[in-house]
């Protein structure tokens, strides 16, 4: 069988594969119908992704169905659909033992550390598939991206008398959007790109946008007057910038939270009186949890949560070497990009 793999920065190519044996206990055998590409991905294509490892086969946001199950699978059966959970924990560490499987401490995400879904046919343990009788494989590979922005969210706490201001409004930060409204919190939104907030806007129903300059005194400036010098009682910033994360802090509030979605390999340095003084609270947020892909299937199924604007580019798995370059370029207006695997 076909697959893409990413073998170095800026590298894909296509290459062969063995068809995947009856799985073991506790394993399933899946067909990839769907591959979602996300910021992980792009970083990953671009050599700015700290835990990728090459070559890689990429591919984490996966609509997938089951073929076969190993000994002991109770909780799926062939010919079930079903998102994955694409973070493969040891069950054995402290974070594990403590529920904490999102930070497992010999943690592997699939596409990431791991061969991922960009092939038709791969196994995972039986454990990670979360079915849904309703969803579409779309639907359901977009589970994944919504487990970042709920964890985050949840992370962060906020309540219906806050304001949740989210720096950057590419996939994370728009499904870190959708849980602070499920909140009832008043939401702001931040970035460089005026055709990302036309659709937080025109999308999402979130009227209250700024459109940065890139200078930061400006940015505090009109935040300041939007929420009456106030400022954010969270404040999560989804770019992967050092420089946006590093600046962040400015816009948290007194007692505040800042929640850091986003990853960089470059040093972040903060001046401490201005955190002190205002007693802040510093988050990271990483991955999401099992009982978080159980709750946003059942959102998409009660339609609490709209995934139709989401996708806005497909393109077949043959055609992926080539397109996937023009999917970085701003101008294309990629919010999120959705491989055809079969």
């Amino acid at each position: 069988m076909k697959a893409i793999q990413l073998e170095q920065p800026k590298a894909f190519r296509e290459i062969d594969l063995p068809e995947p044996a009856h799985p073991g206990p506790g394993d399933a055998v899946v067909r990839v119908f769907r591959v979602g590409v996300c910021g992980t991905d792009y970083s990953g294509y671009l050599g700015k992704m700290p835990f990728f490892s090459y070559p890689r086969i990429p591919g984490h946001e996966l609509g997938v169905e089951v073929v076969a199950v190993g000994d002991g699978v109770t909780n799926v059966k062939p010919g079930d659909k079903a998102a994955v959970e694409p973070y493969i924990n040891c069950q054995r560490c402290y974070s594990c033992a403590r529920g904490h499987t999102n930070c497992c401490e010999n943690h592997l995400t699939l596409g990431v550390h791991v061969d991922g879904g960009l092939r038709p046919l791969f196994t995972v343990p039986a454990r990670k598939l979360h079915v849904s009788t309703k969803l579409t494989f779309e639907q359901l590979a977009l589970v994944e991206t919504l487990g970042i922005g709920l964890h985050a969210i949840n992370r962060s706490n906020p309540r219906a008398d806050e304001t949740v201001f989210v720096i950057g409004a590419g996939p994370i930060g728009l499904s870190v959007i959708e849980f602070a409204k499920l909140a009832g919190a008043r939401i702001i939104v931040m970035d460089l790109n005026e055709q990302r907030l036309a659709f937080v806007r025109e999308k999402m129903g979130v009227t209250e946008t700024i459109l940065s300059k890139g200078v930061l005194e400006d940015d505090v400036k009109t935040f300041t007057d939007l929420t009456d010098g106030k400022l954010g009682n969270v404040v999560v910033d989804a770019t992967g910038s050092a420089r946006s994360m590093v600046s962040a802090y400015n816009f948290v509030g007194f007692t505040g939270r800042l929640v850091w979605v986003g990853i960089t390999q470059d040093p972040l340095t903060l001046t401490q009186p201005l955190m002190h003084r205002r007693e802040m609270t510093f988050m990271a947020s990483r991955n999401a949890l099992s009982h978080e892909f159980t709750r946003i299937i059942r959102l998409i199924e009660g339609g609490m949560l709209d995934t139709q604007p989401w996708i806005t580019h497909r393109a077949p798995m043959s055609e992926l070497i080539g397109v996937f370059p023009t999917w970085l370029k701003p101008e294309t207006g990629v919010v999120k990009a959705m491989v055809e695997v079969n």
